[in-house]
C-alpha cells in the first residue's frame, strides 16, 4: 500500500472538511442577529491606564447592559488609541468609550457618531496638565525647553496634542521625546527620573484627593503628590464621548 498517497489523500479530504466546516461557522456567525451569544455587540475602550485594569472595571459595563439591554456584549481594549478608531472602520468595534480626538477621527473617517459623553464629578470637561518632579527646577513651560518629555500616545488629546501645542506656541523644544502609551506611565517615568517631565490628564481634587494621572499610581509611590508637581495646566477639553458604529440600528442606540 502506498501509505504516502493514503495520507496525501487523507490530507486533502481533512482540509476539505476544515474548510467546508470553517465556512460553515463563519457563514453561522455572520446570520447571527448582532447582539445574540453567537454575535454579542462589540463594545471598545481605548487603553488609556493599564489594560487589565480597564478590562476589570469594563465588566461592570458589560455585566450591566447584558442586564438591562436583550443584547449579549463583548468588552475590548486594543493596543492603542487609533486601533479603536479603525476597528469602527473595519465593523469589529459597535460602540466604543473614545477620548476626543479619537471621535474626531472616527467620526470623520468612518461616520461614527457619539451619542453620550460622560460626566466626571458634574463636569463635562477635563484638561491637559504637564507634570515634573517637585526637585527638577522646572516651574513653567518655558523651563522644559531642552529637557526629556514624553507624552502619552500620538490621538491622546490631554496625552499629546494640547501640550505639543502649547510648546509650540511657546516655542518650546524639548531636548528627547518620546511616547509611553499610558497616563500612568508617564507619571511613574516622572517620579523615577526617567524623562524631566511629562503630559497627561488632569481633573481637579474632589474631597481633597487629588483626580489626577497621578492617583493612578498612588499603590506604588504613596507619596507622588510631592514627587511630581503640576507644572501647567491647557485649556479645557470635552469628555471622553461614547460612540456608535454609523450603520447601528437605531433602536439597538437607543437600548445601549
Amino acid at each position: 500500500m502506498n501509505w504516502s498517497l493514503v495520507a496525501a489523500r487523507y490530507f486533502i479530504f481533512s482540509s476539505g472538511l476544515a474548510l467546508v466546516i470553517l465556512i460553515t461557522c463563519s457563514c453561522s456567525r455572520e446570520r447571527s442577529e448582532l447582539g445574540s451569544p453567537n454575535n454579542p455587540v462589540k463594545l471598545f475602550f481605548v487603553p488609556s491606564v493599564d489594560a487589565k485594569v480597564i478590562k476589570n472595571r469594563s465588566r461592570e459595563i458589560e455585566q450591566f447592559l447584558e442586564a438591562n439591554t436583550p443584547y449579549a456584549v463583548e468588552v475590548s481594549v486594543p493596543t492603542s488609541y487609533v486601533a479603536v478608531v479603525e476597528a469602527f472602520g473595519s465593523k469589529r468595534a459597535d460602540v466604543a468609550a473614545l477620548n476626543t480626538f479619537g471621535y474626531i477621527l472616527a467620526n470623520e473617517k468612518y461616520g461614527a457618531e457619539a451619542r453620550l459623553t460622560v460626566l466626571r464629578y458634574g463636569r463635562a470637561t477635563y484638561q491637559a496638565q504637564i507634570i515634573a518632579r517637585t526637585d527638577s527646577g522646572s516651574d513653567t513651560v518655558a523651563d522644559l525647553a531642552d529637557k526629556k518629555f514624553t507624552y502619552v500616545d500620538p490621538a491622546s488629546t490631554s496625552g499629546y496634542l494640547l501640550p505639543a501645542k502649547l510648546f509650540r506656541d511657546n516655542n518650546v523644544t524639548p531636548s528627547d521625546t518620546m511616547f509611553a502609551s499610558k497616563h500612568d506611565n508617564v507619571v511613574s517615568m516622572v517620579y523615577q527620573k526617567q524623562v524631566d517631565a511629562g503630559a497627561t490628564f488632569y481633573s481637579p481634587p474632589e474631597d481633597g484627593k487629588t483626580q489626577d494621572a497621578r492617583r493612578l499610581v498612588t499603590t506604588q509611590y504613596p507619596d507622588i503628590e510631592k514627587g511630581a508637581k503640576n507644572v501647567h495646566l491647557t485649556d479645557h477639553i470635552p469628555n471622553d464621548p461614547i460612540v456608535f458604529r454609523a450603520d447601528l440600528a437605531e433602536e439597538m442606540e437607543r437600548e445601549i
